[in-house]
């Protein structure tokens, strides 16, 4: 096999983060010695993450075997999800927006056609559907755990507390037409095709506003293992989780 030297676009700020989470999870365990050390452990981890390396060329460019990479990768995975922030934690940060910007996407995932739960009718493939609060500049805020991909976006917002949180913290909220019946709060275009004039106008003002929110969704598929994932699906929260913390790390 060929290898060759690459570069990951991130931050300079965040290797060094990462290096030092698991520098303090090997003294936690007592690890005496690796063929990695914390550093190149942090650089596999993020070219897994960030560029979507498989296992087998993060093994021939690191020179280590598979199975030795698929635990640096889940041991890094497994670290940073603790310092995620929760949905309370997130919302006392929100209450200084103006506004948050709500909405869901999924990541697709390697699922047969039996795997019903999975299988999302809107996007017409498998996935995981996660929901994202963004702020008023599209900046990433908070990411939810994933559900299976037939989870409606408003039945998921409101599995995850999204709705009840904003209706305590007394926040306005955008969204799209799949959070109609949210509440008052969460503001969402008109539905229809033979709309009056002051209701497109409206839907047109409301677009503007909440396509901002698009930002963060491509800030989170910049994250190229987001774009294909091929893990178990149990998995999949605390990979959104480290790339959320990542992300703010860097920011």
């Amino acid at each position: 096999m060929l290898v060759y030297p690459s570069s990951i676009d991130l931050c300079s700020r965040t290797l060094p983060f990462l290096t030092g989470q698991l520098t303090v999870r090997r003294k936690e365990i007592g690890t005496r010695w690796r063929r990695l050390s914390a550093a190149r452990q942090a650089l596999l981890a993020l070219a897994h993450l960030r560029c979507g390396d498989t296992y087998a060329q993060l093994a021939a460019g690191f020179g280590i075997g598979i199975a030795t990479v698929y635990r640096y990768i889940r041991e890094a995975v497994e670290v940073l999800p603790t310092l995620a922030p929760s949905l309370a934690e997130a919302m006392r940060a929100i209450r200084a927006k103006a506004f948050v910007i709500l909405d869901g996407t999924l990541l697709p995932i390697d699922r047969i056609a039996a795997d019903t739960p999975y299988y999302s009718g809107k996007h017409k493939r498998h996935g995981m559907n996660v929901q994202v609060l963004t702020d008023p500049f599209g900046r990433l805020l908070w990411a939810s755990p994933a559900l299976p991909g037939s989870t409606h976006d408003l039945t998921a917002a409101r599995q995850h507390g999204i709705i009840e949180a904003l209706a305590d913290a007394g926040l306005r909220c955008w969204a799209d037409k799949a959070y109609q019946g949210a509440g008052d709060l969460v503001r969402v275009p008109f539905r229809g095709r033979r709309l009056k004039r002051w209701k497109r106008r409206h839907n047109t003002t409301h677009a503007k506003i909440r396509c901002v929110g698009e930002q963060a969704m491509a800030t989170l598929k910049g994250w190229r293992l987001l774009r294909k994932l091929r893990c178990s699906t149990n998995r999949i929260t605390d990979v959104v989780k480290a790339v959320l913390v990542l992300h703010h790390a860097s920011a």
